[in-house]
Order: structure tokens, then C-alpha cells, then sequence
């Protein structure tokens, strides 16, 4: 059976169904690691990581705590500021000597406390498009939420809190013509009717968990009044004692609706 097919049956199962199969071939390779934490494999074999928290992340499969087992890296994305998001990338980008994606203003401040050295911050923003690998194209959306960065000084062994610039989320096209937004942290405002319009994304990664994001109420709403997707995967949720809200809890709240939620497990991914 198609993965298409698969999907079309989901679709008419009860809303509190058990998560749905995984793929069994396809083009557009996803892989969740807990949290925003994402793995995204290209058609054309560009390997894409978004908000890499992933040693320290109380729900990354033990086999992915190490961030060499990603393997190649050739595209790296940070919504914002905040620790869960960074994570491991640094790291990352040392590794592979590659470019950190983020937020201008957050990249700044890496840059100013020497995270990394310039050239691997390069800076971007809201609706700032960039092409990070060839056939590869991204772009900066809103995300309502908030952004600092805790540095560890060196020097006095202490934590200092600072600007982390402005959240994003990202508009994600691969070579076919496949695009994901990944929505980063973020409340519901109404621009995300604008930007599902205008980009058109055929996968939405959305926070669902609650407390700091959208909870279950909030992200069914957005997806029913804002959004409409084709397929959606639920994150940011059962990491932390408030993110609270679940899969179940978002797709019960969703009721009747034409886009299809595909709830995975950390460690799990799926194939379009």
C-alpha cells in the first residue's frame, strides 16, 4: 500500500486511533528526535537538522544522544535562543564545519560571545530566504514566542542570560518542490493564515505540548481556522512537567478535518 493510501485510511479512523504506520518508501525522509529536535532527509540526499537538542533531551532515543549519529549534516536550523533549541548545535557545526542557521540578532550574539567563529553565522530574518545547499531553499517566518541565550562565561564559571534576537520558524522546500514548515516555539496568531497561503506547505511540524507553546485547543484551532494542512506532526510536548498536552489530546480537539495528523515516537520517521 502507497503511503498515500496508508494516510487516506487514517484519515477516516477514530480520532484517537493509535499511531499510525510508518512509511514504507518515499522520497522526503523525517526523522524526530524529541522536542523540535528533527532530522530531514532530502530527495536528493541533503540531510537538513533543525533545533538539535539532543544529549541533554529527556526523550532522545539513547542511539541519537551522541550527535555524530546523525551522520552528515549539510543544512543546520535554529528557531531561537532558548537551550532546547541550540542544544547541540554548535557542536554540529564544529563537527562538519558547516554554517549554524538562526535568527540574525541570535547569531550576533553567538558571534560576539564567540559560540563560533562569523563565518559560521551568517544572518538572516523574517522572510529572508536563503539557499543553504544546493536545490535546497529556506525561509524565515514569525513565530510568537520569546528568545534568550544562557552562556556559561568561562572566565567566572557562571551563567549569564543574553538577547537571543527574535523566534522564527521555517519554511522548508526541498528539490521537489516538497515543503515543511517547522514552526519553531510559538503561540497561535492569525499571520499563520498569510504564511500557510502564500508557502503552501504540504508538512507542518507543530508545537502542541502547552505552557510555553500552543497546547492542544490552540494547535487544533490553528490548524482548522489558520492552517489547513495536508499532514501534520505533532512536537514539543511530554518533555517538561507543563508541556502536557498530547497527540491524542491535539486530534480529539481537532475533530473532522481534512488535514491528517501523523503522531510518531521520538526516534521514529516517516517517508513521503
Amino acid at each position: 500500500m502507497s503511503f498515500r493510501s496508508m494516510l487516506a485510511l487514517l484519515a477516516l479512523s477514530t480520532a484517537l486511533a493509535a499511531p499510525p504506520a510508518l512509511a514504507q518508501s518515499g522520497k522526503v525522509e523525517v526523522l524526530w528526535l524529541g522536542q523540535s529536535a528533527f532530522k530531514i532527509t532530502s530527495p536528493g540526499g541533503k540531510v537538513i537538522v533543525v533545533d538539535p537538542w539532543l544529549s541533554r533531551n529527556p526523550v532522545t532515543p539513547a542511539g541519537y544522544k551522541d550527535p555524530a549519529a546523525l551522520g552528515k549534516v549539510d543544512v543546520l536550523l535554529v528557531t531561537h535562543g532558548h537551550g532546547d533549541h541550540v542544544g547541540d548545535a554548535p557542536a554540529i557545526a564544529k563537527m562538519h564545519n558547516i554554517a549554524l542557521w538562526g535568527p540574525g540578532d541570535l547569531n550576533m550574539t553567538l558571534t560576539t560571545l564567540g559560540v563560533l567563529p562569523a563565518a559560521q553565522l551568517p544572518r538572516f530574518n523574517k522572510s529572508g530566504r536563503i539557499t543553504p545547499a544546493p536545490g535546497i531553499k529556506v525561509t524565515a517566518t514569525h513565530a510568537e514566542h520569546s528568545s534568550v541565550y544562557v552562556w556559561r562565561n568561562p572566565t567566572t564559571d557562571r551563567d549569564e542570560t543574553h538577547p537571543g534576537g527574535e523566534p522564527v520558524g521555517f519554511i522548508i522546500e526541498l528539490e521537489n518542490g516538497f515543503r515543511i514548515w517547522h514552526m519553531g516555539d510559538t503561540g497561535v496568531f492569525g499571520d499563520m493564515k498569510v504564511i500557510a497561503e502564500y508557502y503552501k506547505p504540504d508538512l507542518v511540524l507543530m508545537p502542541i505540548g502547552g505552557h510555553f507553546t500552543m497546547d492542544a485547543a490552540d494547535a487544533a484551532f490553528a490548524t482548522r481556522e489558520f492552517v489547513k494542512a495536508k499532514y501534520v506532526i505533532p512536537m514539543h510536548y511530554g518533555t517538561n512537567p507543563f508541556a502536557t498536552s498530547t497527540p491524542q489530546d491535539y486530534i480529539k480537539a481537532l475533530g473532522t478535518t481534512a488535514t491528517t495528523v501523523i503522531p510518531i515516537k521520538p526516534g521514529e520517521k516517516v517517508e513521503f
